[in-house]
C-alpha cells in the first residue's frame, strides 16, 4: 500500500496474522512492514503509522543511508558528528594565540578550537578529542566492571583499528578502537565487557559468552546497534 501523511508518502505492506496488536518493521532496506491481527480495518492500521510516523521516517533514511555507506564529511560550522550515541554539531573558532587545536563539548556542540582554519586539522582534532574521551571512558568502565573479575587488564591502549572494536591479547593487553566514543556508554559497555571476559576466555567459545550473558544479559542488543551504525561512526 502506497499512504501520504504530512506531505510524505511511503510504501508499505500489511500482513495479518494470529495476533492482538498493530506492530510495525523496518528492515535493513528500509521497507516497511506492518502487521496487524486478522480483520483489522485499514483505518486502524493508517492511525497506528500517523502516530509512528516521525519515527518511521527516521528509520527508514537511516537504513537507506546505511546502504550508501558513509558520506564525505565536510568540516564546516553545523556538520554533525556522532558522539555518545547522539549526533552534534560542530561550531569552528580561530585563535592563533592557544597552544594547542582542541575540541571541547559543550551546550550539545562540538566547539573546534583551531590556530588555523583547516580542513586536515579540524580532522585530526576531532580524533585526537574521540582519542581523548575513548580513553577516559574505557578505563571508567573498567573501573566500574572490575568486581565482576578476579583479573585485572596489565595495560590499555587506544587504537585506530579498521576491523575491530577491542582485543584482549595473553598478556591482559586491553585495546579499543577511538571510534566507540561514538557509541553509546552502553555499547561501550559491551565492548568493555567482552574484551574483560576475554581476560577469563581468550576465545569464543560457549563459556566466554556464557560469562559475557551473566554480567550483560542484553548484549545482543549493542552489538545489533554496532552492526547497525558503524558505517556512521567517521570523522
Amino acid at each position: 500500500m502506497i499512504y501520504t501523511y504530512s506531505g510524505k508518502t511511503i510504501r508499505f505492506e500489511i500482513k495479518y496474522k494470529n495476533r492482538t496488536s498493530i506492530g510495525i518493521s523496518i528492515d535493513n532496506y528500509g521497507n516497511i512492514e506492518v502487521q496487524a491481527p486478522k480483520g483489522t480495518p485499514d483505518e486502524s492500521v493508517l492511525r497506528m503509522l500517523e502516530v509512528n510516523w516521525d519515527l518511521i521516517q527516521k528509520k527508514v533514511k537511516e537504513m537507506k543511508d546505511r546502504l550508501h555507506g558513509p558520506q564525505k564529511k565536510v568540516y564546516e560550522n553545523g556538520e554533525s558528528f556522532l558522539y555518545l550515541g547522539n549526533t552534534y554539531p560542530i561550531i569552528i573558532f580561530q585563535d592563533i594565540n592557544i597552544k594547542q587545536d582542541h575540541v571541547v563539548f559543550e551546550e550539545k556542540k562540538l566547539h573546534i578550537n583551531v590556530k588555523q582554519i583547516d580542513d586536515e586539522k579540524i580532522k585530526q582534532s576531532l580524533k585526537r578529542f574521540y582519542y581523548q574521551q575513548c580513553k577516559a571512558l574505557v578505563e571508567e568502565r573498567i573501573s566500574s566492571y572490575q568486581s565482576n573479575f578476579k583479573t585485572k587488564p596489565r595495560s590499555i591502549r587506544i587504537s585506530d583499528s579498521k576491523t575491530t572494536w577491542g582485543t584482549c591479547d595473553s598478556n591482559l593487553q586491553l585495546t579499543f578502537n577511538w571510534r566507540l566514543a561514538m557509541a553509546p556508554l552502553e555499547v561501550i559497555d559491551y565492548v568493555v565487557v567482552h574484551e574483560m571476559c576475554h581476560m577469563v576466555h581468550l576465545n569464543h567459545d560457549r563459556s566466554f559468552w556464557r560469562l559475557v550473558g551473566k554480567i550483560m544479559p542484553d548484549y545482543k542488543e549493542k552489538e545489533h546497534w554496532l552492526a547497525l551504525s558503524n558505517w556512521k561512526m567517521t570523522v
